[in-house]
């Protein structure tokens, strides 16, 4: 479902992401771990198609990015540090306007089911400039859910969350896991990722340097297997690449 080779994203002289792969299957759910500044956000941003690679091929069902990104937006639903919401409009004026762009059907039945899943039914007449930091990241997560998309993208989407709400985007997570969509996540939080996720990549130093299923990787070792990635010197970072690459082919 997701193909990345050898990405490369450079800022001026600085290199953030540096011959990056990374593969996705179909109805997978990765936790994309890894410290600040490694670039996950920068990653992330290139998936979604809100940023270019300077080099490097990306693929998300098979449609190529950049070249083909107006495609690829059709099947995607994001949610990232800014919440893509107008705050002149009210929450329930913007789900209805995302709705018609993706031509979703039942457009007002379905508006008044994703209120209701992100606690925002009483609020769906206010204007979203009114809502709190965490209320407007409730009305992003429906945003992102509301027209079914076959590939998801949270980056930190419990940022801003109180406990019932992050309690509520848990569900949210799982209700998307379970009808087979792919989720891609980055988090620092490993004990909700361990939760969710069927997959766990820690990205450092620009590449992903670690890869482990759950099933190989118990809740309780999560932590230990994220100290010792990060930890690697440079040079380790490629052996990691090169079993992951390995560990894929057999896959």
């Amino acid at each position: 479902m997701i193909e990345v080779r050898r990405l490369v994203k450079r800022f001026g002289l600085k290199t953030v992401l540096r011959d990056l792969n990374f593969q996705v299957d179909s109805g997978e759910f990765v936790a994309l771990l890894g410290p600040n500044g490694a670039g996950k956000t920068t990653f992330l941003r290139i998936l979604s198609s809100l940023s270019r690679p300077a080099m490097g091929d990306v693929r998300i069902a098979g449609f190529r990015l950049p070249g083909q990104a107006a495609a690829v937006r059709h099947i995607l639903g994001v949610v990232s540090h800014q919440p893509l919401l107008y705050g002149d409009l009210t929450a329930e004026e913007n789900l209805q306007f995302y709705g018609k762009m993706y031509g979703v059907p039942g457009l007002e039945r379905r508006v008044a089911e994703v209120l209701e899943l992100v606690g925002l039914t009483a609020r769906r007449h206010d204007l979203v400039r009114t809502f709190s930091r965490g209320m407007q990241q409730r009305l992003a997560i429906g945003r992102a859910v509301l027209h079914d998309p076959e590939v998801m993208l949270f980056d930190e989407p419990h940022t801003g969350l109180d406990q019932d709400a992050s309690l509520m985007l848990d569900n949210v997570l799982r209700e998307v896991a379970a009808r087979g969509r792919t989720v891609v996540m980055t988090s620092h939080d490993l004990a909700r990722a361990a939760d969710l996720a069927s997959r766990f990549d820690v990205l450092s130093r620009g590449r992903i340097v670690a890869s482990t299923k759950r099933s190989e990787t118990p809740p309780d070792q999560l932590l230990g297997f994220y100290r010792q990635a990060v930890a690697e010197p440079a040079g380790g970072s490629r052996q990691a690449e090169s079993q992951m690459a390995n560990e894929s082919q057999e896959a």
